[in-house]
Order: structure tokens, then C-alpha cells, then sequence
């Protein structure tokens, strides 16, 4: 599936995911692929992203932390997240 993690002032990352585990209002939850459609607000907590590979702009790359190959996590203060059609948005302050 594709996720897209977008702020304020640019795209931080875009690309082919296999989930990814969000900090939501109720407590962390995880997206597979195919999930059913969903809308939610997130609150302050970190972004877990699991891959094969990577590719950050040169921007970005440092707001990412490195878990291992597959594993990347970013901090967020607030957002929102969209899945539909196996994309994931993530609206991220």
C-alpha cells in the first residue's frame, strides 16, 4: 500500500509501505494493506513504518529515526489519517 506523510510546510515521506502503526486518540492502532476505509484523528506519539526499503529526501531523512532496515519511526504532535483504496494520508503537525 502507499503511505504518504504530509506536513505543513512539505511531503515527508511517499512511498510503498507493508504497515504502518499510528498514535490515535483511543491508543496506538496498525494498517495492513487492504484495511477497511478509515478517518481518524491522531494525537501526540510516534509513527511506526514498516518497508523493504527506503527513500527520503534530504529534508526529511533527519526527522525519521532509524529502528532497523525495515523500521523507521517520526514523531508527530497532532494530525489526521485517511485509507481508502490502500492509500494511506497522514495530515501531520
Amino acid at each position: 500500500m502507499l503511505l504518504e506523510i504530509v506536513s505543513p510546510e512539505a511531503k515527508l515521506f511517499s512511498g510503498e509501505i507493508t504497515s504502518v502503526s499510528l498514535p490515535g486518540v483511543d491508543g496506538h492502532f496498525q494498517i495492513l494493506n487492504n484495511h477497511a476505509p478509515i478517518v481518524s484523528i491522531l494525537q501526540k506519539g510516534n509513527v511506526k513504518i514498516t518497508a523493504p526499503s527506503f527513500k527520503f529526501t534530504s529534508e526529511s531523512e533527519k526527522l525519521f529515526t532509524k529502528v532497523n532496515d525495515q523500521n523507521f519511526t517520526i514523531a508527530i504532535n497532532s494530525g489526521t489519517i485517511e485509507m481508502k483504496d490502500n492509500k494511506v494520508i497522514v495530515l501531520a503537525d
